[in-house]
């Protein structure tokens, strides 16, 4: 089975990687991860972690995305941002006649499933049930994604310079082709794995690929083609992601270089990124970010190297081995 998405010449020029994280995204398919048995090595962790701490009203999201086939498209709205903030706001905007499709569909795809009875009140459109739908949102993102953010974001942040780099290197074709095992690219067309046959006629929408970490597997979009086009797929993982202390948490690194530097540089192993990239995860200024990538490259812990408009950071073997607190060249 495929997923067949057609461009035109239009759509090559307005196709673009998501800026960063999309949280209700990330919300929707940790909801898999969490209640499901694959992914230990890279999930064990957080799923041990997470689900400790689940708020009681996750039951709200777990009935509209069950643990596999379809999950209601009007709980992934697209939001520029991408934050959660955003994305409850536009949920809490839904069109009635949006909520009423998905759940029909919903109750199609997963027959003899029994369903709560608060689904009627949500399919007419009540405020009240759509508010508290956001709410478990918000709710379970706090308590069982919030405490990992940064280090999601960062590891996301890693595959969008990554694309970046391939982007620029070999164009769109180089980046389909790239993009996942399944990926077949022949203008106009490209094809995926997929858990069903699915066509996505862009017609001059151009389309978002958006990087995500809780995706597994194939790529994943919206059900209904009309849609703003979205291809969400995923990234490659540090097993270790889940473990250790935050950036900027360690007392000898930061004795030695000083917090923002040490939190400079963690933020950079966490994943290569621009000095725009570098200033907007750690909230400060861009002339400060590239101050201190500069000292950085200077002492061989950080590379720099021009990509377009923008200058890329990753950290050296160097760097590496003073963060995992080893002489450079052993094997930890």
């Amino acid at each position: 089975m495929v997923l067949r998405i057609h461009f035109t010449g239009d759509d090559l020029a307005r196709t673009r990687v998501a800026p960063d994280c999309d949280a209700m995204w990330e919300v929707m398919l940790s909801l898999y991860r969490l209640r499901r048995r694959e992914g230990a090595i890279v999930f064990g962790q957080w799923k041990k972690d997470a689900l400790a701490r689940v708020p009681a009203a996750t039951r709200m999201l777990t009935t509209l995305v069950p643990t596999q086939g379809y999950a209601v498209d009007f709980l992934t709205p697209r939001t520029e941002p991408g934050s959660i903030a955003a994305g409850a706001e536009a949920l809490r905007r839904t069109p009635r006649e949006r909520l009423r499709v998905d759940l029909v569909e919903l109750a199609w795809r997963h027959p003899g499933r029994r369903l709560p009875g608060w689904l009627g009140g949500l399919a007419a459109g009540s405020p009240r049930t759509l508010d508290a739908v956001a709410g478990a949102a918000e709710t379970y993102f706090e308590a069982c994604l919030s405490p990992y953010w940064s280090r999601i974001r960062a590891q996301v942040a890693r595959e969008r310079a990554h694309r970046a780099r391939v982007l620029g290197e070999g164009g769109w074709e180089a980046v389909f082709a790239t993009l996942h095992p399944s990926a077949r690219w022949s203008f106009p067309t490209l094809e995926l794995s997929y858990p069903a046959d699915h066509d996505i006629h862009l017609n001059g929408r151009g389309l978002v690929l958006q990087p995500s970490f809780f995706c597994r597997r194939t790529p994943i979009t919206l059900r209904d083609p009309e849609l703003p086009p979205v291809l969400v797929y995923p990234i490659e993982h540090d097993p270790a992601w889940a473990h250790g202390d935050p950036p900027g948490r360690r007392p000898a690194l930061t004795g030695l270089l000083g917090p923002t530097r040490a939190q400079v540089l963690e933020t950079i192993a966490h994943g290569d990124c621009t000095t725009g990239e570098l200033a907007r995860r750690l909230d400060i200024p861009g002339s400060t970010a590239s101050r201190q990538a500069t000292t950085l490259r200077e002492a061989g812990l950080v590379a720099s190297h021009r990509l377009g408009q923008a200058v890329i950071h990753t950290v050296t073997d160097l760097g590496a081995a003073l963060l995992d607190g080893r002489r450079p060249g052993l094997i930890a």
